[in-house]
């Protein structure tokens, strides 16, 4: 639609003289989905509803859309999925401490309005036993090999000749 509309034109008049003219055209005709109903017509979509459908088909974390009180809940509630991915017990309690603080810190803020969620601190023993539980048990112990056995040591010696007739005396080889 590259043309303007014309002076004393009414709006409706010619934008549906604009659509009369693309329909004789054909430029309706091959249009994907044509003959086939607009889907959720029945549905009333609230903006909110909306933005999380866009969030998601732009393949957005929702979590993100979250207020910051509900967030820290949602990340309390996968604190164990998170804890079994990592290796030793000192890790495990470092995710747990480091939510603790995160939450401790959004207590001390002011409360965004007095409906916001507040969420509670994260159970550190309770996570670190889970996780515990949550490891295979280790491999049986292979018996320790039996110690070798001593080396023989070699020591060198110099070569000794006996001294022709005197019985038992040896001289060094020069």
């Amino acid at each position: 639609m590259t043309e303007r509309k014309p002076p004393g034109v009414s709006y409706e008049t010619w934008v549906d003289r604009q659509i009369t003219q693309a329909q004789e055209r054909g430029e309706f005709a091959a249009l994907p989905g044509a003959g086939r109903p607009l889907r959720n017509l029945d549905r009333e979509e609230t903006a909110y509803d909306w933005a999380l459908a866009k969030a998601r088909r732009e393949g957005v974390d929702t979590a993100a859309m979250l207020p910051p009180g509900l967030r820290l809940r949602r990340e309390r509630d996968e604190l164990p999925d998170r804890a079994a991915r990592l290796a030793t017990e000192a890790e495990v309690r470092a995710l747990a401490e480091d939510y603790n603080a995160r939450v401790e810190e959004f207590w001390r803020r002011p409360a965004e309005s007095r409906w916001a969620a507040v969420p509670g601190l994260a159970d550190v023993e309770a996570l670190v036993e889970g996780w515990l539980r949550g490891r295979p048990p280790p491999p049986p112990s292979l018996p320790a090999p039996p110690p070798a056995p001593p080396r023989r040591r070699f020591r060198f010696r110099w070569p000794v000749r006996r001294q022709p007739g005197v019985p038992g005396r040896t001289r060094p080889h020069s």
